[in-house]
């Protein structure tokens, strides 16, 4: 495998750079240096930034498009971008990484330009609409719907991707910048990837076969579970715990235990995580990030540093065992929630991921959503590896 330092950064075909400096031209000059000469044939560019650059987001998408020749750029902005090994967070910072694909093997879409059609072949006679990269504004009416109907569109029914997270422009790019809407690239069948998610939480377990404990909501109100199996909602999450309401520590709990909500049709055991937004120790009611209804099934979930670190392990292990040979390049998509707050330091959950898959050219931004197949998530990493 190729050492991404100096000038010589990237499997064939892609190659990555990263940069950082209080002025927009520095960050990016940084990021090309590194980066070295293009990749032969490079056709395609990814840029993700931090918002304190985000004002001049346009700019250094023209700057990346005259400096490397390559027109066809996607990304998004991020209070936070990753690399290599490393994460940028409120700080000045970004991140390009160039590829050489196949011509007509993938195009660009945007709020102006839609997918190809679906069931539509490239010239090589593949679907032209397989999986796409996604990056979508935050502010996007029926985002859940939107991802729907785009993934209703693709051979695979798989999209990738994150919601912008800013806290000055939510810029995403396809070959423009965009403020609104959802825009991104569609990959064909002619090109491979592997796609896996980490959620960083472990369902609370019971008995010798340690198999995750489901419950049925049994009497809600919006957001709010009352009781669940027939029994007010807290005694059983605190059961679950293994203590009573007036022996918990309800703040820990609320800092600690999320609400998993299994996806209807899934045969991996798929959940969403929510917030517990509030605990009611007089009424003994859950408050989550999510609308619940009489008769959904949900479980329990710790979250901590040592879940997400296992669980992170186990992602690699699974993506790396389907990969016939070393991957090109990839695209992460990380929660904001995840990170130094979640792994204890900067830039830990990044050195975990190039220890497990070496020097491989990387490029994505803490989201204010991750997106997987057609499913909004939170606290999740989302890995996308071109091999």
């Amino acid at each position: 495998m190729t050492a991404m330092s100096g000038d010589d950064t990237g499997l064939p075909g892609f190659r990555a750079g990263h940069g950082r400096a209080e002025q927009w031209q520095d960050a990016v000059e940084a990021a090309l240096r590194q980066m070295g000469d293009p990749p032969a044939g490079a056709n395609l560019g990814f840029v993700y930034m931090t918002d304190w650059l985000a004002p001049a987001g346009r700019a250094i998408l023209t700057y990346l498009q005259q400096a490397t020749g390559v027109e066809d750029w996607v990304g998004s902005v991020g209070i936070g971008i990753l690399a290599a090994g490393v994460e940028y967070f409120d700080e000045p910072a970004v991140v390009v990484m160039l590829a050489s694909l196949p011509e007509g093997e993938f195009q660009l879409f945007s709020p102006k330009n839609p997918l190809p059609v679906a069931g539509s072949l490239t010239p090589a006679g593949n679907d032209a609409a397989h999986l796409a990269l996604v990056h979508a504004d935050a502010h996007t009416d029926d985002l859940s719907g939107h991802l729907t109907t785009l993934s209703a569109g693709l051979s695979s029914g798989y999209l990738v991707g994150g919601v912008t997270s800013s806290r000055t422009r939510s810029l995403h790019f396809s070959r423009m910048g965009f403020e609104d809407g959802l825009s991104g690239v569609v990959f064909s069948s002619g090109i491979t990837v592997a796609v896996r998610l980490t959620q960083g939480c472990s369902p609370l377990r019971h008995g010798p076969s340690q198999t995750p404990v489901r419950h049925r909501v049994t009497a809600a109100e919006g957001n709010v579970i009352i009781s669940l199996d027939g029994r007010p909602a807290l005694d059983v999450l605190c059961e679950d715990l293994g203590t009573t309401v007036e022996e918990a520590d309800l703040h820990e709990i609320a800092h600690s235990i999320h609400v998993g909500l299994p996806v209807r049709g899934s045969d991996t055991g798929d959940y969403l995580v929510r917030n517990l937004l509030g605990l009611d120790a007089t009424r003994k009611r859950l408050a989550i990030g999510d609308y619940v209804e009489t008769d959904q099934s949900i479980l329990f979930c710790r979250r901590d540093v040592q879940t997400a670190h296992e669980d992170l392990l186990r992602m690699l292990d699974h993506i790396q065992s389907g990969l016939e040979g070393p991957p090109r390049g990839g695209l992460y998509f990380s929660c904001l929630g995840r990170g130094e707050r979640l792994f204890g330091r900067r830039s830990a959950e990044l050195s975990i991921i190039s220890e497990r898959l070496g020097d491989v050219p990387l490029a994505g931004f803490f989201c204010n959503g991750e997106i997987a197949h057609d499913r909004l998530y939170g606290y999740t990493g989302v890995l996308l590896l071109f091999t």
